[in-house]
């Protein structure tokens, strides 16, 4: 392995005969050829003459992309109008650009890569096909940012979010491969860390022949016949592909998948030593390859196929083999070793896309050890002389096995007026494994989308593959779609430990949409009670940074001996309190170390030590000292009884002497505490009532004036201590409300806060006070869970951490489940650092199923951009409107103001209704269509609304409630003048 080689990582394109790359890779490996040929009926119906489609020399073929006009616009933020725009090109290679990433497992808008973007388009035919009035309707601006060749990178790098170099290439035929070559240049030189690089030729009108000419370019009778004796032409062909590249050694280093590797590269030009600008030239190609074999740092005897050019033209394919001979000559003199093909043979000449599809093709045979047979070839063309070489036609399909040494391959593309460029290829090195456990662990498998219908045809399709390959790695797809995938609106997630359970889970999986703004995370600590044994148990085994804050704490106070012996007693005070601590602290660093960051704590008793010790209020060491002490402290206390009482504290009333409110966790929900035969006497006096009431699983009155020497000797310990003020908000369980840091530092408050009783729902009530939050119970059981969701407001999540104490499940599982409903609530989790300590890699999963429509030019009358013919009546301001359209669609009365503001919003984007709460930016707008939305407001209004305007006023409704507000002010231009003077109208 060469410290300049370049990997492979992702792969996507769409040919004529083939959807993506595995219809591709089927269609080459069976011999198909993707050619259509049409009807006369159909070549009539396109608008070709009668007298070209009857003409003898006519030839009705052509490699065609059959969706060319489907485009998923909402997806990438255009609307309507725009996307009828821009040419098709440009929005099947950004479309591909996006699944070429997802291929390599590349989410852009997660990684802090630069990705660089490197490609070519064929000359724009998709304009010419506009109505005539198309530049007098539109924005020129507008045309050619959506037509121009220039855009096709920066497009992509724009709306994927692509930070690094976005360049265009342009060779004619030999522009997709000399991007990649630019791109590995890029990458070798520190540009960026990974590289989209490819190319798109889609020619207009689709349906369409063409006339051939004796010794011309173009194939006799609609195949391309590379090499053959009978070889006469290429035929047109429609495509786009593209690779993501990156340096092998990074690719190795980071799981990626690796496809292949490219270890050489070069690029030259003919210059004037040949017949004609368009003519080939032996000593060109010749050099070029040559050159790229030496940069690779290989012998010409240990490439054993060659991915040509290979037109099948009468001139170009002799020198194309002359050129290869010469080349080959200069290390080996070895005949017939090297098979040759041509990938034209299947889908035609791709143009400006045709090295793409070349090296693509090669990539998917080293992966798949099988050179695919060139079509249509009988016997070579004899003065290719190519008995004499080291070539022979690969006519048939053949296995292709390693030898000594890796499987190496070339790939040429030549471009009309010289460019000339090669590409040496070499199977991937063996992928890395790592060492999975006996015993599967739990996995999280994440699936978003834009829209739930593409988010059920994702879940079909992930489950179609996992039925069809059951033996895949679990641990890799989960990897794939946390850290490979971009986090969309709509969610779902399903934890599993096999293909079974994934597929069954995924099926069911509820849908989740992701709040436009993600709540809050706080973490909740529950107090003494929650306590099992074992708790932990199982974190402490599968959790590397569990285990490390674990060991860290016992440094201080070790309880490992009985916080994980399956039978270990919990449940006196002295060791229940810092064991509960332990566990609690340890889980929230766990959290924490995998980006999940809350705003603020809640504690329930006990667990509000473990909030002021992440606050920073008490050091670690200080905090299990006072921990320790509480709980050594309160056993020794007289004893007592607590009783949960499902009555509010008022309906409780005066109660008993010597009886305490010790709780108030939810509104109808409080724990009395106190001696044990007062204790008792409430529970009949209640259940007389039949008030529903249950005695508590403790030895101690807790919360108390049985607590008092307790908190004697606790306040004693903190005035000893250095405290800091929180650095972290969090929850008073004295107050039930934001602690200040006064009462943090005071050693009197933890003495009050052993004492009062625990106001865990005023505490949340504080909490919810500004609005939905996602709580995190960040400990054993789920209790303060359950009390959490009694009080949630709308928007709320509630995720327990770990299991209940009666639960057959496992921790691992609760604590993956927790993952995932902390994700779908929008909640940000780095599942890099989550898998950093397992050795995962990224796999090839389906696609994004993209919810396609079609959009085209002769479609922009349906959109909106057709003169208008009703005019509907604002004061005496006129705005056009659909001819019997009303643009206006939602619920409750319009006035004049909102039917005209959405008319002009329809003609704008293309989108022919438009309801009160649509977002401008929402529907596909952008700054540049905002300005032409401004003055469009002002020509029907009379009133100065500005561009700034549009981002305080965003949706229909406020934009026509701020041109009312603006017109009843004055704000008015005066009829026939150019400036704006304040008056009523």
């Amino acid at each position: 392995m060469s410290a300049t080689d370049i990997a492979v990582i992702g792969m996507d394109g769409r040919f004529p005969g083939a959807r993506g790359i595995d219809e591709f890779w089927i269609m080459l490996r069976d011999g198909v050829e993707g050619i259509t040929f049409f009807t006369e009926q159909e070549l009539l119906e396109e608008g070709v003459p009668p007298e070209v489609v009857n003409g003898s020399r006519y030839v009705p073929a052509k490699g065609i992309l059959p969706d060319s006009d489907l485009f998923d616009a909402a997806f990438f933020g255009y609307s309507p109008r725009e996307a009828s725009i821009i040419d098709p090109q440009q929005r099947l290679f950004l479309e591909c650009a996006w699944h070429a990433l997802e291929h390599a497992g590349i989410a852009p808008a997660d990684t802090k890569a630069a990705i660089g973007v490197y490609g070519g388009s064929s000359a724009g035919s998709y304009l010419p096909l506009s109505p005539r009035d198309l530049a007098r309707r539109n924005d020129a601006h507008d045309i050619v940012l959506g037509n121009d060749k220039d855009q096709l990178t920066t497009r992509t790098s724009y709306k994927l979010d692509l930070r690094g170099p976005s360049v265009c290439v342009q060779t004619a035929c030999s522009s997709s491969l000399v991007a990649v070559h630019t791109a590995v240049q890029a990458l070798l030189a520190g540009d960026c860390d990974v590289a989209l690089a490819g190319g798109v030729s889609i020619a207009f009108p689709k349906v369409e022949g063409y006339t051939f000419h004796d010794e011309g370019i173009y194939s006799h009778d609609g195949h391309c016949r590379a090499f053959d004796a009978g070889a006469n032409g290429t035929v047109h062909g429609d495509g786009v592909g593209l690779v993501v590249l990156k340096l092998l050694t990074a690719a190795l280093e980071d799981g990626d998948n690796v496809h292949a590797v490219i270890k050489g590269t070069a690029v030259n030009n003919d210059g004037a030593a040949k017949v004609g600008y368009t003519a080939p030239s032996v000593s060109g190609q010749a050099a070029v390859i040559r050159a790229a074999q030496q940069v690779a740092d290989v012998t010409p005897e240990t490439i054993s196929y060659v991915e040509a050019h290979g037109t099948g033209t009468a001139l170009g394919d002799p020198v194309e083999v002359a050129g290869l001979t010469r080349a080959f000559r200069a290390g080996t003199d070895r005949t017939g070793f090297c098979a040759l093909g041509s990938v034209k043979s299947n889908i035609g000449h791709l143009d400006v896309a045709a090295g793409i599809a070349g090296l693509i093709k090669t990539v998917l045979a080293l992966k798949n050890e099988l050179i695919p047979a060139s079509l249509h070839f009988q016997s070579p063309n004899p003065a290719m002389k190519i008995n004499d070489s080291p070539f022979f036609v690969n006519a048939e399909a053949r296995p292709w096995p390693s030898g000594d040494v890796p499987r190496r391959a070339g790939v040429s593309s030549f471009g009309l007026g010289g460019t000339n460029a090669h590409v040496i290829l070499e199977e991937a090195p063996p992928a890395l494994t790592a060492e999975r456990p006996a015993e599967a662990l739990h996995e999280v498998l994440l699936l978003s989308a834009k829209t739930p219908a593409a988010l059920a045809e994702m879940t079909a399709d992930l489950t179609a593959r996992l039925r069809a390959t059951p033996e895949v790695d679990l641990a890799d797809v989960a990897c794939t779609t946390q850290v490979g995938r971009t986090a969309l609106e709509y969610r779902r997630f399903a934890v599993c430990q096999d293909v079974v359970e994934a597929v069954s889970g995924l099926a069911t999986a509820p849908v989740r949409r992701r709040p436009a703004i993600a709540p809050p995370v706080v973490f909740m600590f529950p107090g003494q009670g929650a306590q099992y044994a074992g708790m932990g148990a199982e974190l402490y085994d599968s959790e590397p940074r569990f285990r490390e804050e674990i060991d860290r704490c016992s440094e201080y106070v070790d309880l490992r001996g009985k916080l994980f012996a399956p039978g270990g007693d919990l449940d006196e005070t002295a060791v229940a309190q810092p064991a509960l601590f332990i566990v609690e602290y340890s889980l929230a660093r766990l959290w924490q170390s995998w980006g999940v960051e809350p705003r603020a704590y809640l504690g329930h008793s006990i667990g509000e030590y473990v909030a002021a010790c992440l606050a920073g209020v008490f050091t670690l060491p200080d905090a299990l000292t006072l921990v320790t002490a509480r709980g050594r402290f309160m056993q020794q206390a007289p004893r007592g009884a607590m009783l949960s009482v499902q009555l509010s504290e008022e309906e409780l009333g005066t109660l008993t002497p010597g009886l305490s409110v010790a709780a108030v966790n939810a509104p109808g929900l409080c724990v009395v505490s106190g001696p044990e035969p007062a204790i008792d006497e409430l529970a009949v006096r209640l259940a007389e009532r039949q008030v529903a009431c249950r005695r508590l699983r403790t030895s101690h009155a807790f919360h108390s004036a049985m607590m008092e020497p307790a908190a004697r000797q606790l306040r004693d310990l903190v005035g000893r201590m250095t405290v800091r003020p929180p650095v972290t908000p969090f929850v008073s369980n004295v107050t039930g409300e934001w602690i200040t840091d006064e009462q943090a530092t005071d050693p009197g408050y933890w003495a009050e806060h052993t004492l009062s009783p625990v106001r865990f729902a005023d505490g949340l009530a504080t909490v919810l006070r500004d609005g939905a939050h996602t709580l995190l119970e960040a400990g054993p059981g789920q209790a303060l869970s359950t009390l959490a969701r009694m009080a949630a407001v709308d928007g709320t999540a509630v995720v327990p951490s770990m299991r209940h104490p009666l639960s057959p499940a496992s921790d691992a599982a609760v604590l993956q489940e927790a993952a995932g409903l902390l994700w779908a609530a929008g909640a940000s989790i780095d599942w890099r650092r989550r898998n950093a300590h397992r050795r995962r890699r990224r796999v090839p999963l389906p696609p994004y199923p993209f919810q396609h429509q079609r959009y085209w030019l002769d479609d922009v009358r349906v959109t909106g951009t057709e003169p208008r013919a009703a005019i509907a009546t604002v004061s005496h301001h006129e705005v056009e409107t659909e001819p019997g359209a009303d643009p206006f669609v939602g619920s409750g009365p319009s006035d004049d103001t909102q039917r005209a503001v959405a008319a002009i919003w329809s003609d704008l984007l293309g989108v022919p209704t438009i309801s009160p709460g649509d977002n401008f930016f929402d529907l596909g707008g952008h700054s540049l269509l905002g300005t032409r939305l401004t003055t469009r407001l002002r020509e029907a209004f009379s009133v100065e609304v500005r561009l700034r305007d549009l981002f305080d006023a965003p949706t229909m409704g406020a934009q026509a409630e701020l041109v009312n507000v603006l017109r009843e002010a004055g704000q008015c231009r005066v009829a026939g003048t150019d400036g704006y003077e304040e008056g009523e109208l």
